[in-house]
């Protein structure tokens, strides 16, 4: 049983159900209470929705152990499960369960809100993550694009069900107070823009952790197809863009004192850590624990949610 929970990333799955609740409560509701608004999409739906993400997820994670196998032996033999602790056959069948179950969920709320075409996101997504661990993940770039999209897709999808049902329940009274739900897009696709950065960051950091299991299966990744010290340079680009862009979002939206001291200790400090570490990273060793740091950056971000719950409450 802890293989299995291994395999399907048990505590990654954890981190997408409270990212999509934290989305709808900490984010979407307290914005809508301060209109005397409710949310819309049922909290059983809503369910069946965060439901549906995970088995997805879960069979993402899966097909890519499934195909990861060889590769992985060479780059983290002490991770290898499928063919190891479970069948090949059942990983397989396994893969194709959660993903029935999942497109079957998406399907069935798609229909219950009376907009079905949104059900081919989850056909989409499904898509995605089977063409990315078959051939995706072993071409430049378009692997760590796909993992970076699908991830900002986790928060962003929430807003998704939710406004068509806020305009056909308020557009009336938006359109006479010349408003719109804009300002719950806008928080919610800051998470998701920190999502696919951070992701990215994340992936192509790996790639360089992987380097040598990558490059003798042939794989093209970043580190290989540009060498391991410009692939550093895009890695550090990249963190000081996702600095200025949070120091941006800070000076013109937020300015205030509880967020300045969250930026400081949980992304400002950390991502320039990252920035001096992978600078001097030479091992194996010392590129996991700069994909340590930044994974604690991802966890960072999703929790400033409650802090975000906190200054929209009290600010308006």
């Amino acid at each position: 049983m802890i293989q299995f929970f291994k395999l399907i990333r048990f505590q990654n799955l954890l981190i997408i159900v409270f990212t999509q609740y934290f989305m709808r409560w900490s984010i979407i509701k307290p914005i809508l209470n301060i209109n005397n608004f409710k949310l819309q999409f049922s909290e059983i739906n809503f369910f069946f929705l965060v439901l549906s993400t995970v088995f997805i997820t879960a069979a993402g994670y899966v097909i890519n152990d499934y195909f990861d196998t060889k590769t992985d032996s060479m780059n983290r033999p002490g991770t290898v499960i499928v063919g190891r602790f479970i069948k090949r056959r059942a990983a397989m069948l396994l893969h194709i369960i959660f993903n029935i179950s999942g497109i079957s969920l998406g399907f069935y709320i798609s229909f219950r809100i009376n907009l079905p075409f949104l059900g081919f996101v989850f056909v989409l997504v499904s898509g995605l993550l089977w063409f990315y661990s078959t051939t995706y993940k072993q071409q430049y770039l378009i692997g760590n694009v796909i993992v970076a999209f699908l991830t900002a897709l986790v928060p962003f999808i929430v807003v998704v069900f939710e406004i068509p049902l806020l305009n056909k329940a308020y557009g009336e009274i938006m359109l006479q107070s010349i408003s719109n739900f804009n300002n719950i897009l806008a928080w919610v696709s800051g998470f998701s823009f920190f999502a696919f950065i951070t992701t990215l960051i994340r992936e192509i950091i790996k790639d360089i952790e992987d380097f040598e299991g990558d490059n003798a299966f042939g794989r093209n990744t970043m580190p290989i197809m540009i060498g391991v010290y410009y692939t550093k340079v895009v890695v550090v680009f990249l963190c000081s863009l996702t600095v200025i862009a949070l120091l941006y979002i800070f000076l013109s939206y937020l300015n205030d004192t509880i967020t300045l001291i969250y930026f400081i200790f949980t992304m400002l400090i950390p991502f320039s850590l990252i920035i001096f570490k992978i600078i001097q990273a030479k091992e194996k060793k010392d590129y996991h624990i700069v994909s340590s740091l930044s994974k604690f950056i991802m966890l960072a971000g999703i929790m400033y949610a409650l802090v975000a719950n906190y200054i929209i409450s009290q600010n308006f």
